[in-house]
């Protein structure tokens, strides 16, 4: 005796070798022996053979019309039998039975189960949605199957061309234009990234970084709502001081200036004035969600995503020609050995009196001349000239407060590596197309009005840090356990020491234009100028407040992808430098295994033939074709350029962050189963 059971909604059928009242057990075609219960036996037959029974049936299957069988079936529930004695003829045998129930159990659309072998007719009106779901989906399969063989034979279609950034990164895996990358994927054995770009999908490398980093982190775009800045309504006193700020001429956020007075009196006092949007927007307001939700300007060559509307950090910037709002704090020193002999906050109006620009007068402040009031520069602009005393103190005083520092460091900071900017002429407001020429130039790290600005933003930060901590009013920190490698500069609540700026404490306070962790560390500092020993109770946040704990995590995320993006961009024009250039060597030092850095260009890169390379060997490096799209360039050694190996790299500088191109990270799956501290500049250290 035969029989055909389910096991598991598949159908199998055997040799009895026993049976009871509620289960028998059978022996498979393979051998197996499986036992079935009773319940799942659906036919007894003697012939033919169990595997021969499931042939017939599976091709007399294949011959039913199911549009018939449903016109023929009865209204109430029936049973595989039936339906074979009604459809083939009354004297319908096992083969014929077989067939209709494998033909039933696949088409639940006609047919819906009632139980083991019974089955009932769906209703009409489900039947005919159901059967045009079924038509949907394959014109669907059959639109997804051409995108495929039009990507395959490298032609991309309109349609994925216009979802293609969220195919790569952020793809929903049912829709059909993912499905076609998918399919075209695996037929080709190709990767979807070099299958997209050998069909001519990205048309401009540029465009797919920047719109791989908006799909990922303004899906929205980069406009703002409208939003106005709110006027200061405090009478703020004006002060007795004619500031200056230093940044570069592309900046708009200009949020810190620095004043000098008392010069040959034995005590001067430096003021470093801060822009006040905190006296004027308040938490919670709509301003601040939208800063909040940006949490810090990003910065890229070219162009820049700021963290308020441009009219907004017109209303509160530094500029030139106006009192403008600050929190300004105000340290005396001796003037002779430059002790600190006290310090004070205030809540005023500045008079800006020149926003000085780096990039004009960098190349013409020599260091001999601000250290030499005796010295002629006739090539120095009229606008350093006219703050020349002030400078001058603050460039003698800037390089104590370095020196002071690195004591605590117990080593000095580390310039021996330019800082480059980049400039593109002809960018757009909307930013650059991509195709631009770009120019890379040296801005050395430690000149003097770069020293000077990081000092003192160091003092203020630093200072304001241990004021807020001494009265007991939260802020954020940063902090550096130890200079150890590995050991990362962390944020939080706690006054700590940051070991690696070498100070008791550090709050990010002068940069509230374009940091969101600055605007809530001036509300602080704000309420602790107001209040003093009460502030804890005034300010807005309160100590253990979980809102500050919110706002650092959020942007400890924000800031390490926007600083990811400026490093993308960063590497993307030096390398369409190198090719506007015409560049086929670099001189570059070897810092790493199998790792080298350009000598003068912002670019570092796996160089074969530096395996027996002392770290610190210059070499002459060939290089290597350069993709644009993963940002990939490798060289080759072709000369040794020293004959003994310069000093070599400090494992503190080894812990920079290099961006060394890799594979695009993307989305699509073809497998089976489906710092910067001070504010003085973008690019600045850890000040």
């Amino acid at each position: 005796m035969f029989v055909l059971f389910d096991e598991a909604g598949k159908f199998l059928a055997g040799r009895v070798l026993s049976e009871t009242d509620s289960s028998a057990q059978v022996e498979l075609d393979s051998g197996k022996r499986v036992k079935v219960k009773a319940a799942n036996v659906l036919l007894r037959f003697e012939k033919p053979q169990p595997q021969e029974l499931l042939r017939q049936a599976q091709a007399l299957a294949a011959s039913i019309d199911l549009d018939l069988a449903w016109e023929f079936a009865p209204e109430e529930e029936f049973g595989f039998a039936d339906l074979a004695r009604d459809y083939f003829s009354a004297q319908a045998g096992v083969a014929e039975q077989a067939g209709a129930l494998l033909r039933l159990f696949e088409a639940p659309h006609y047919f819906r189960r009632a139980g083991k072998g019974r089955f009932r007719k769906a209703p009409a009106e489900i039947l005919q949605q159901a059967l045009a779901g079924i038509e949907r989906k394959k014109q669907v399969q059959a639109q997804i199957s051409a995108w495929a063989a039009e990507l395959v034979a490298g032609s991309c279609p309109p349609a994925i061309r216009e979802q293609l950034y969220r195919i790569l990164f952020k793809p929903d895996k049912n829709a059909p234009e993912y499905k076609a990358v998918v399919e075209a994927s695996r037929s080709s054995q190709t990767a979807p990234l070099a299958l997209l770009q050998k069909s001519g999908a990205i048309s401009s490398p540029y465009q797919f970084h920047w719109k791989r980093f908006l799909l990922e982190y303004f899906p929205k775009g980069t406009g703002f709502p409208p939003v106005a800045a709110p006027p200061v309504k405090d009478e703020l006193p004006l002060a007795s001081v004619q500031a200056f700020s230093v940044d570069d001429s592309s900046t708009t956020e200009i949020d810190d200036a620095l004043s000098v007075q008392g010069l040959g009196s034995g005590t001067v006092t430096v003021g470093v004035h801060i822009a006040a949007p905190g006296l004027a927007v308040q938490p919670g307001a709509p301003l601040d969600q939208v800063a909040r939700q940006r949490l810090s300007t990003v910065y890229m060559p070219g162009h820049k995503i700021t963290m308020l509307p441009d009219d907004v950090v017109q209303a509160y910037t530094l500029l030139e020609g106006r009192d403008c709002p600050a929190v300004s704090l105000y340290v005396q020193f001796d003037e002779a050995s430059l002790e600190v002999k006290a310090s004070e906050t205030r809540l005023e109006r500045v008079p800006i009196a020149v926003n000085l620009r780096h990039d004009q007068l960098d190349a013409h402040l020599p260091e001999a001349w601000l250290e030499d009031a005796s010295l002629q520069a006739p090539d120095v602009p009229e606008p350093a000239r006219r703050f020349r005393a002030e400078l001058s103190f603050l460039f003698r005083l800037a390089k104590q407060l370095k020196a002071q520092r690195e004591v605590v460091r117990g080593k000095p900071e580390n310039f021996n590596r330019p800082d480059y900017n980049f400039r593109v002429p002809g960018a757009s407001e909307d930013g650059p197309e991509g195709d631009e020429t770009v120019e890379i130039t040296v801005r050395r790290r430690g000149a003097p009005l770069d020293l000077i600005v990081a000092e003192a933003m160091i003092l203020a930060n630093s200072t304001w840090g241990q004021w807020l901590s001494e009265l007991g009013v939260p802020g954020i920190y940063r902090s550096q356990a130890s200079l150890a490698p590995g050991v990362k500069v962390r944020m939080g609540t706690k006054a700590l020491p940051h070991a690696g700026i070498g100070v008791k404490s550090y709050a990010w306070s002068t940069s509230p234009l374009r940091r969101y962790t600055d605007l809530v560390n001036q509300w602080q500092i704000i309420a602790a100028a107001r209040h003093g020993r009460t502030a804890a109770l005034a300010a807005p946040f309160k100590p253990k407040d979980a809102e500050l704990f919110s706002i650092i995590s959020a942007f400890d995320g924000a800031y390490a992808a926007y600083n990811g993006q400026q490093a993308t961009m960063e590497r993307y024009w030096t390398l369409k430098y190198v090719q506007q250039q015409g560049l086929t060597e670099l001189e570059a030092t070897v810092f790493k295994e199998g790792l080298a850095r350009a000598d003068a260009l912002p670019l570092v890169l796996p160089v074969l033939g530096t395996g027996d390379l002392p770290r610190g060997a210059r070499v002459r490096v060939r290089l290597g074709a350069i993709d644009l799209i993963t940002l990939d360039v490798n060289g080759t050694v072709v000369e040794r350029l020293d004959t003994a190996a310069q000093p070599a790299v400090s494992a503190e500088d080894d812990t920079e962050e290099e961006t060394v191109a890799g594979p695009i990270a993307i989305a699509v799956d073809v497998t089976d189963t489906p710092e910067e501290e001070a504010g003085a500049a973008p690019a600045a250290a850890d000040h």
